[in-house]
């Protein structure tokens, strides 16, 4: 249990039925007239749908132990994708429906934050942005510029993105995870 004057961004709540909540960001309302409360924003951890939710000013509310590891992924077993605890060595399969979007941009030996709870995996993290190779894009002609100066590339992973004209296939770039954006080159 912790109290509403407790709560910070990433805190995992359990909520209406056990439901598991992330705190994605909070503010303290002290109004002129009234009490104190605690405005949130709310992401359920299993489904992503975000909500906005009023707290009274210390309310106590039930946290729930969520183990954040970092794991390595090592191969795909069908729709599994096995990760390596990088302290015990152990292996566990994640359902691909898990992983989510990051399965766009994990290729062996890329290291994420696994998040489980009660045994039970909840998400898996990856770094902001990550170096993927350029698999396949067309070569960019000088001077279109009909399509804003990007075109579509294909990633190792097999994820498909825009790059600028002027990338090449087998060039190494960084490329945001969250939006999938390209972010620049990598100088090798």
């Amino acid at each position: 249990m912790a109290s509403t004057n407790d709560l910070k961004n990433g805190l995992v709540l359990k909520l209406e039925g056990g439901q598991l909540w992330s705190v994605v960001e909070f503010q303290h309302v002290k109004p002129g007239k009234g009490p104190a409360f605690v405005r949130t924003k709310l992401k359920n951890v299993l489904s992503g749908k975000v909500v906005d939710k009023t707290f009274n000013a210390g309310v106590k509310v039930e946290t729930a132990t969520v183990d954040k590891r970092d794991m390595q992924f090592s191969y795909m077993d069908g729709d599994y994708f096995v990760f390596m605890d990088m302290e015990t060595y152990d292996q566990l399969m994640i359902d691909r429906k898990v992983v989510g979007d990051a399965a766009n941009f994990l290729i062996e030996g890329f290291e994420a934050t696994v998040a489980q709870h009660e045994g039970e995996v909840l998400f898996v993290e990856l770094p902001a942005a990550v170096e993927l190779t350029v698999q396949e894009t067309e070569p960019g002609v000088q001077g279109d510029r009909s399509t804003g100066g990007t075109k579509p590339a294909t990633l190792e992973t097999g994820h498909q993105i825009n790059v600028p004209l002027f990338i090449t296939t087998g060039e190494k770039i960084k490329v945001d995870t969250r939006t999938s954006d390209y972010l620049g080159r990598v100088n090798s």
